[in-house]
């Protein structure tokens, strides 16, 4: 299998087949493009003489250079033009008789020598290997979509594939200037594998009209930095090709986390598979369009709302990060603040640490020396919650125990003036056990600012079921004084970033503890093929592993759902003290400072 890879054979020009064959063809290689559709043809050879030419007029690549790139690629109706590949790579449609009736019929048109590779993202590749004559010649190459972006390309061995294969196809991938992860067969692989359980949760969670699409859309976007939401993206993957990939996670795996959203079922049975029918979760101006058509405002989007009450001034209770960065964030926006502590001394360094936070901005060119002047002269430190008596809207921001916050709110209760708005910052705390700590429940409200609060845009607006409409309102409507982006949840564990962030960093873990990738692997399948800001294990190293760790034990509490249950490892290493970039070691070690 020492073999160049010079001559490579793409079966199914589809999108996928068509990116992978423009890539191929850039790189040097001859391609061989074979589709039984002369239309799919067509239109990969169109696909391809328009990105050239686009690279042309943007001084990438000369006309002769778009000529050669051109040449190298033909495309061709039957398999037998797959004669002199050295490589061929299938990816026809996600079924095991269609893949494994090419992959027969290639065994009698290839050389000994030739690589099949299959493009399943769902499928076992093991079982498409036993179909082969030469098992051990057979692979996965998944490349992500778009093929010509996407750095991200899995390589996927079974028990039997054969190291000189998978040798051969990742310095392939190399130098193709991709980044090729080595990973197992299981369905999903590493990428697509975190990803569809954590769509189909998002998906669940629309379905049970827990929040709207725009919400749980948006919550994702800020308060994760992802460059989609999860529903938008089921559209743009298509909602068919999602089901077909967590019915086959699922058969293996077995975890209720997998199994599909029956939303999932009716949407794809309607024909509603996403951006390619014209609808989906969302609708689109045609068939193929990524132009969203608006939607009609819902009731109470057109001003007819409960009008909020008055807020002039905030109480911001706590003297942490969080507490100093929720002050600062009021302060800039005009509003009267009195930050508590226990103690005055404690307030004074939370003070001290706006001071520091505002000097930064100035320093930054994002603040004028008179506006910080301005925001921090607002801020006054008190030692004591007495001082909240005459503020509109009290904010607490201290310790997530629930003992901790229904005492503070039972003596906020008693210190706060009628009509006060009470809210707590609680990420995974039930809201309405904090407001039956008062005699006013309906004045209470959840108001979940994400770290750190200054820069995150995001605010989850959790009511209970006790939650009166105008703090609803209020809420809402300091949210956009302050310039955050607020979203609407019920008063469930997690809310919803929560819930749809910690499972998908548990089951990260979970493919470690199998021994099934490393955390370096996992970390760049992450970014390099799903947008992610940060892999799983630098998002959990930074977060906190104690702090991930509790969030665990609440959802799983909640749900009662095994597949929820904390990784083994995070418990252990949570024991050892291994808690992150905070301590110096989590899931990686860190230099101390």
């Amino acid at each position: 299998m020492d073999t160049p890879l010079s001559t490579i054979a793409v079966v199914g020009l589809g999108t996928m087949g068509t990116g992978i064959a423009e890539v191929l063809a850039r790189a040097g290689h001859e391609v061989i493009g074979i589709d039984i559709s002369d239309a799919a043809a067509r239109q990969a050879v169109a696909a391809l003489e328009a990105s050239t030419a686009r690279a042309v007029r943007r001084e990438r690549i000369t006309e002769e250079e778009r000529g050669d790139v051109l040449a190298r690629f033909r495309t061709f109706a039957d398999l037998r033009a797959a004669a002199e590949a050295e490589l061929v790579i299938e990816v026809v449609p996600e079924s095991y008789e269609i893949k494994q009736q090419v992959f027969r019929e290639l065994d009698g048109i290839v050389s000994p020598t030739a690589i099949l590779a299959t493009g399943t993202n769902a499928l076992s590749v093991t079982r498409l290997a036993a179909e082969s004559l030469r098992p051990e010649r057979v692979l996965g190459l998944h490349f992500f979509n778009p093929a010509p972006a996407m750095k991200l390309v899995e390589v996927v061995s079974s028990v039997l594939t054969a190291p000189p294969a998978v040798e051969a196809v990742t310095a392939l991938a190399r130098s193709l200037g991709k980044e090729p992860v080595a990973v197992g067969d299981r369905p999903g692989f590493v990428a697509d594998g975190l990803l569809f359980g954590y769509l189909n949760q998002a998906a669940a969670m629309y379905e049970a009209n827990y929040a709207s699409r725009d919400d749980i859309d948006a919550a994702m976007k800020l308060g994760c930095g992802l460059p989609m939401g999860p529903l938008a993206l089921l559209d743009l993957i298509g909602i068919d090709t999602a089901r077909t990939v967590l019915e086959a996670m699922y058969a293996e795996s077995h975890d209720r986390l997998h199994a599909p959203a029956p939303v999932l079922r009716q949407l794809s049975e309607a024909g509603l598979t996403g951006r390619k029918s014209g609808r989906g979760f969302y609708t689109y101006e045609e068939a193929g369009s990524q132009t969203v058509v608006p939607e009609a405002p819902a009731p109470g989007d057109d001003g007819s709302a409960v009008a909020g009450r008055t807020v002039r001034s905030v109480g911001v209770a706590g003297s942490g990060t969080m507490a100093s960065g929720i002050a600062e964030v009021f302060a800039k926006a005009g509003y009267d603040v009195v930050l508590a502590a226990r103690g005055q001394e404690k307030a004074d360094t939370a003070k001290g640490r706006i001071a520091k936070s505002l000097e930064r901005s100035v320093a930054k060119g994002r603040l004028t020396a008179e506006a910080r002047d301005g925001a921090l002269a607002r801020i006054t430190a008190a030692g004591s919650l007495d001082a909240f008596a005459d503020v509109d809207l009290a904010v607490e921001a201290v310790a997530e125990d629930l003992a901790v916050k229904q005492q503070l709110f039972g003596t906020l209760d008693k210190v706060c003036k009628p009509g006060a708005v009470l809210a707590t910052t609680t990420s995974s705390l039930p809201v309405v056990a904090i407001a039956r700590a008062t005699a006013r429940p309906q004045d209470v409200i959840g108001m979940h600012f994400f770290n750190p609060a200054p820069a995150m845009k995001l605010v989850e607006v959790v009511r209970t079921v006790l939650t009166a409409d105008d703090v609803h309102s209020t809420v809402r409507e300091v949210c956009g004084k302050v310039r955050k982006h607020p979203v609407d949840c019920g008063d469930r564990a997690g809310f919803i970033v929560n819930a749809l962030l910690f499972p998908y960093l548990n089951n990260a873990i979970k493919m470690v503890e199998e021994h099934y990738a490393t955390l370096d692997d996992i970390d760049a399948a992450m970014k390099l093929g799903g947008g992610y800001p940060m892999g799983p294990f630098e998002l959990l190293d930074v977060v906190g592993l104690d702090v991930s760790l509790a969030i665990e034990k609440v959802l799983h509490g909640e749900f009662r759902d095994p597949g929820l249950a904390p990784a083994p490892l995070l418990e252990h290493l949570v024991a050892a003290g291994c808690l992150g970039r905070k301590t110096g070691r989590g899931f990686r070690e860190y230099a101390r400072r």
